[in-house]
């Protein structure tokens, strides 16, 4: 049976950040830290190696798979940030057309610095995110 790799761990948020080597992405990231922990109302933790999540809920498909997953996280990468929300949200649309300048893919959204986008829109999307995951799955804690 398929095992999920990315999951909640005891590993050291601060540490972690403190391993990014680009200072100005060092700086975004703890920007990126308290703006999620205030969005979202959960403390950061660690979900794999390196992405910082918050919150969580528990995943149950029709194929039997289940799981848990964050409400929404960040990971400052080598190249650019991954911003995780919710998928399959319609208002998560709807707000990235008014973030700024980003791409995205399935599951994440890519952004080079914070200076790039609105934080206002930003926050709308973490608290989005929590709510539509809220309304569809049991939280875990």
């Amino acid at each position: 049976m398929y095992e999920l790799k990315t999951k909640e761990n005891d590993g050291s948020v601060i540490e972690f950040i403190e391993q990014v080597a680009s200072p100005r992405k060092k700086e975004d990231a703890y920007r990126l830290l308290d703006i999620f922990t205030e969005v979202t109302g959960y403390p950061a933790k660690m979900w794999g190696t390196s992405i910082v999540g918050f919150g969580s809920y528990h995943y149950k498909y029709k194929s039997g798979h289940e799981g848990d997953a964050m409400l929404a996280g960040f990971s400052p990468r080598k190249a650019k940030f991954s911003l995780y929300f919710a998928t399959g949200d319609e208002e998560r649309e709807i707000l990235l057309q008014k973030l700024g300048k980003h791409t995205s893919g399935k599951a994440c959204v890519y952004i080079n610095k914070l200076s790039d986008i609105d934080i206002d829109v930003l926050k709308q999307l973490i608290h989005q995110s929590v709510v539509f995951l809220k309304e569809r799955y049991t939280l875990n804690g």
